[in-house]
């Protein structure tokens, strides 16, 4: 067996023994994030029947990504890290979700490019909750009237929200905060909780696991 089988496998079992009266009815599904790792990494968890995968850059997707989706129709490709505009249109193409819609500029141009490819992907908008400036997303205090925007104005498919914590220590009060704000507005993904902290994440409800490392090793 593969090492990102076993790897995988491992995962699943400790989010199997971790249930808790918050995510008791949740069944989250795994990303394996794999950005930087080549195809014949990848393939042997196509092959076992993973479906789940994430990049972060839009170039890396097209090369890496087009041959293996045409080839494996149900393979989901994720979006995780930060899109230019200039990039939508090639994100829509190759992208089944994008996870980190972060201002109203970047909004727009997918809501245009949607229209003219035709096609309606899943968007999850990513929030910055300590406002950190080296971080995008958007403010909690902004998130209702950006979300409004987005799906009353711009017509976009929002299904969640994403974060990536601030390095504080304290996953427990931020991961939290995303669990009541998708609560409040009736959202079905949460995207949070990466290779150090995703015990953590589905104890708050987490939907999207993004795991790279934990799956595939260290990236050189």
């Amino acid at each position: 067996m593969d090492h990102t089988i076993s790897n995988l496998l491992r995962i699943k079992e400790e989010i199997n023994n971790n249930f808790s009266e918050i995510n008791k009815n949740i069944k989250p599904k795994i990303i394996a994030v794999s950005k930087t790792f080549t195809e014949d990494k990848i393939i042997p968890l196509i092959d076992y029947g993973h479906i789940d995968f994430g990049e972060n850059k839009v170039q890396e997707a097209i090369t890496k990504w087009t041959e293996l989706k045409i080839k494996h129709k149900n393979l989901k490709l994720h979006m995780i890290g930060k899109l230019q505009t200039n990039k939508v249109k090639h994100a829509i193409r190759i992208f089944d979700y994008i996870h980190s819609v972060d201002n109203l500029k970047l909004a727009q141009k997918i809501s245009q490019e949607q229209i003219k490819l035709q096609k309606n992907i899943k968007l999850l908008i990513q929030i910055n909750l300590g406002d950190e400036i080296q971080k995008s997303g958007v403010k909690i205090d902004n998130f209702e009237m950006f979300y409004k925007n987005c799906v009353q104005d711009l017509k976009l498919n929002v299904v969640g929200i994403m974060c990536i914590p601030p390095n504080d220590n304290n996953s427990d009060k931020h991961f939290s905060k995303m669990n009541e704000l998708k609560k409040k507005f009736s959202l079905d993904e949460l995207s949070m909780g990466m290779s150090n902290d995703y015990l953590i994440a589905f104890k708050y409800g987490s939907t999207f696991l993004r795991i790279g490392s934990k799956i595939f090793g260290a990236r050189s």
